[in-house]
């Protein structure tokens, strides 16, 4: 079906008010992007720019993906639709009405609803569809996005995003779905039951579980000076309920940005992972000479942090540094405690530094990298419960996104604060600032550089384009890069590495479109298609004896790279 053919169907249909409006509005180029494809659904759902349009999301969308998963649970039996959907949302622009809308159409089914009546955070979600053992769940949130979108990500029983075989059945259902305009929903909600304040208190009872060292909290909870800010989402009413009840009492939070708001005034990006989105909290935190800044995103399943250098300054910490830090202070805490197993296990992914897998090996605890995305990690937690070859200890991915405790299984920026908490009262009993404690870890196992450099491929053509990419580097695979011998090459996509003889090894990891090359000294980039955005990411970890060195390199590759990809 072609841009006209779509666009005839939608003029012609009862569309709601809002939509029917937009379409009358729409240049022939915004109608082209509107209606060149269905919005895809993937692996992480699906997530696009809100508006009228078969790509984007809006009422008759969310519909019809809420149809096909309603259908994938009718096949799958009665005790299925009797365990029933758990469905929550965040503060962006139209979540409580996609919310309503995911109910109406399973609860025509008769399939048994569990929705909260106000916004709480993506991993509150996954708990909740674990501890109401539910047969699945859905989330309304683009996550970190900018504010003209939205999304719907589908979650299965054991609480991490479904998997592949599921959303590929649902993927196919969307396709059989004859006429996505007649839809039934029950607009009474006869299977639709509100969930808050027990799900609420059963989180929490679980957050608990994440400090390790209770009375470390009660000695130095109430001194630890910190600045919060929710991004304008979901994470504080449980974000500073599960700080108090942890015993951290003695923080900031930045009231402009306390206030629920899917237009996210007072950022560009309401994403953790960017630095300016931490600049008013920073300000705050100047004034108040805090020992640190924690930041959580829109749908608190990512946190950001800074902390306090001895001159004043705030020094906004990458993803892998948060994650370094926390599986350091983790680890030696657990073993302190003797309470750190022998098969000991934290999981990261491909594209994560190699920082925290340095500092685990120094506790004998492996690493198991799997794919991009936590419901990779959320699957290799199922297996180690099933095998009991390792004990999960911490995941963690690159983007800002952590676990400490399986009882979510994705990432969770709630359990994140706390223990981020924690460790910052450690150092300060210490006597230690955090950049100092980093500094030290640096010393310990060498310096680890890192960056992620995203390439806007938009529009109907920004796929081709990104598929070019990557066929030319694996038709020409570099030997060299930025001057750096390439040791071990890497593709995902066939499962296979070869290395600089031609020795060629077999990948574990699923299938995959990501490229890898290992450089002379241990560093490493990769590339990637984003599986939720019209980018294609560029990943460079550089490790090297000293900070001047690694920056000196990553700069060096970066630049051969951008060149190669723009070229």
């Amino acid at each position: 079906m072609d841009v006209q053919e779509r666009v005839a169907r939608w003029q012609q249909a009862a569309l709601p008010a809002a939509l029917q409006q937009e379409l009358t509005q729409l240049s022939e180029a915004d109608l082209a992007d509107a209606f060149y494809q269905d919005l895809p659904f993937g692996t992480a759902g699906m997530r696009g720019k809100m508006g009228v349009g078969t790509n984007r999301m809006n009422d008759i969308t969310v519909a019809a993906v809420t149809e096909s998963l309603a259908n994938y649970i009718d096949q799958a039996g009665s005790a299925a639709q009797q365990q029933g959907v758990v469905i929550a949302y965040d503060s962006r622009h139209h979540s409580v009405d996609f919310a309503q809308v995911a109910s109406q159409v399973l609860s025509a089914h008769g399939i048994q609803v569990y929705r909260f009546t106000s916004l709480r955070p993506t991993p509150e979600l996954s708990f909740a569809v674990r501890h109401l053992q539910a047969f699945a769940g859905i989330m309304i949130t683009a996550s970190h996005n900018p504010k003209e979108d939205n999304g719907y990500k589908v979650y299965g029983a054991d609480g991490g995003q479904m998997v592949p075989e599921a959303v590929q059945a649902i993927i196919d259902g969307l396709q059989a779905i004859p006429y996505e305009f007649a839809i039934v929903r029950d607009v009474t909600e006869q299977h639709v039951q509100a969930i808050d304040e027990a799900v609420d208190q059963a989180y929490l009872q679980a957050v608990k579980t994440v400090t390790v060292d209770p009375d470390l909290a009660k000695r130095e909870g109430a001194s630890l000076n910190f600045v919060y800010s929710p991004l304008h989402g979901t994470g504080q009413y449980i974000g500073e309920r599960a700080l108090q009840q942890a015993g951290f009492t003695n923080y900031t939070i930045v009231p402009e940005q306390a206030v629920i708001d899917g237009d996210f005034p007072t950022v560009k990006k309401p994403n953790p992972e960017d630095p300016a989105a931490l600049s008013l909290a920073i300000d705050y935190a100047k004034k108040e000479e805090a020992d640190l800044v924690v930041a959580t995103d829109p749908d608190a399943d990512r946190m950001g942090a800074a902390v306090r250098r001895p001159d004043g300054s705030y020094q906004v910490l990458s993803g892998n540094q948060i994650a370094g830090l926390m599986v350091s202070y983790l680890l030696k805490a657990k073993q302190a405690a003797g309470t750190l197993p022998d098969n000991g296990a934290i999981v990261t992914s491909i594209v994560s530094s190699r920082f925290a897998s340095s500092i685990a090996k120094q506790y004998g605890v492996a690493t198991i990298d799997v794919l991009t995305g936590f419901k990779y990690i959320a699957a290799m937690i199922d297996r180690f419960e099933a095998t009991g070859d390792y004990s999960f200890l911490f995941g963690f991915e690159e983007s800002f996104g952590y676990l400490v405790k399986p009882f979510a299984h994705d990432k969770d920026a709630i359990q994140a604060l706390v223990l981020f908490a924690e460790m910052a009262a450690y150092y300060k009993e210490q006597g230690q600032s955090i950049g100092a404690g980093l500094d030290e870890l640096y010393q310990a196992v060498g310096y680890f550089e890192e960056k992620t450099i995203s390439f806007e491929f938009p529009g109907a053509q920004g796929h081709e384009e990104m598929a070019a990419i990557m066929a030319r580097f694996r038709q020409e695979r570099p030997e060299r890069i930025g001057g750096q011998l390439v040791f071990v090459a890497q593709d995902f996509a066939k499962q296979e590495q070869v290395d600089r003889v031609g020795a060629i090894k077999r990948l574990p990891q699923p299938k995959a479109n990501v490229l890898k090359y290992w450089l002379a000294n241990g560093s490493w980039v990769a590339l990637r298609p984003s599986g939720t955005e019209p980018k294609l990411k560029l990943y460079l970890g550089m490790t090297a004896a000293d900070e001047a060195t690694a920056k000196a390199m990553l700069a060096e590759v970066a630049q051969a790279l951008t060149a190669q990809i723009q070229g």
